[in-house]
């Protein structure tokens, strides 16, 4: 997750987005790769439709996005936030946390990185670095 003070919303890298409905609520069902830079696994997510927005992404292309609601978790807090969905394949993170899910939260020191440390990775296997070249 990359915190983008520039951004408004906060954004998720998902795909295979699909709009469904479930007893009568609008759902968005779509998939994710949880891990950061990994193929596998994915994970298939459905959630209520909060909106459709049109937001304009870093090149200057508007687009319309679906919004979905999530509770994030960081630096031992918990709260709601809204996402658009959006393929960010071509981004070096797959998730933008937007000011709007950090406002009155925290304060942003744009001259330092990782405030909240890094994280540890596990160690993977070798047929399992073959598999996610």
């Amino acid at each position: 997750m990359k915190v983008d003070t520039g951004a408004r919303t906060s954004s998720l890298h998902a795909f295979d987005v699909e709009e469904v409905v479930r007893d009568e609520v609008v759902c968005v069902r779509f998939s994710v790769h949880p891990e950061q830079r990994l193929a596998d696994p994915t994970v298939l997510v459905e959630l209520p439709l909060v909106a459709r927005r049109r937001v304009r992404d870093s090149g200057g292309k508007t687009e319309l996005r679906p919004v979905v609601e999530t509770t994030i978790s960081l630096q031992g807090q918990e709260w709601p936030i809204e996402l658009t969905l959006t393929r960010r394949d071509a981004m070096g993170f797959r998730m933008l946390l937007g000011r709007q899910a950090i406002r009155h939260r925290f304060v942003v020191d744009a001259g330092r990185s990782y405030c909240a440390g890094k994280r540890v990775r596990k160690k993977r296997s070798a047929s399992n670095r073959r598999r996610n070249k």
